[in-house]
C-alpha cells in the first residue's frame, strides 16, 4: 500500500526547501507508509519552518492521503502587546476629549 501526499501552497510559502523540491519533483511525492511521509516533513523543517503531514479529510474525493502544510507566519508573542481592556481596567477617568466625560 502507498501513502501519496500532495504539497499545499502554505508548506511551499513558508519553507524555501519545500517549494524548491515542488519546482524540481513536482507537487505530489508517494510513500510505503505516513511513517515515512512523516519522516520526510522533519527532514524538511529542519532549520527552517515546520511543516507536516496532515490526513485528508474522509469526504475528499481527491486521490492523495495527506497533505504537507504549514503556516506561513510565525505564532506572535502577544506578551507585550497593546490591550484596550487592560487599560481601561488601570485608567477609570477617560480623557477630557473623548464622549466618556458625559457618563
Amino acid at each position: 500500500m502507498s501513502y501519496v501526499v500532495e504539497v499545499k501552497q502554505s508548506a511551499r510559502k513558508a519553507n524555501g526547501a519545500v517549494g524548491r523540491l515542488v519546482n524540481r519533483e513536482g507537487s505530489r511525492r508517494t510513500f510505503p507508509d505516513r511513517r515515512a511521509a512523516e519522516a520526510w516533513a522533519d527532514g524538511l523543517s529542519e532549520g527552517s519552518r515546520p511543516v507536516w503531514i496532515r490526513a485528508a479529510h474522509p469526504a475528499d474525493r481527491s486521490e492523495v492521503d495527506g497533505y504537507l502544510v504549514s503556516r506561513r507566519r510565525q505564532a506572535l508573542a502577544l506578551d507585550g502587546a497593546y490591550d484596550k481592556r487592560r487599560r481601561r481596567l488601570r485608567d477609570t477617568t477617560p480623557p477630557p476629549d473623548t464622549l466618556g466625560q458625559f457618563r
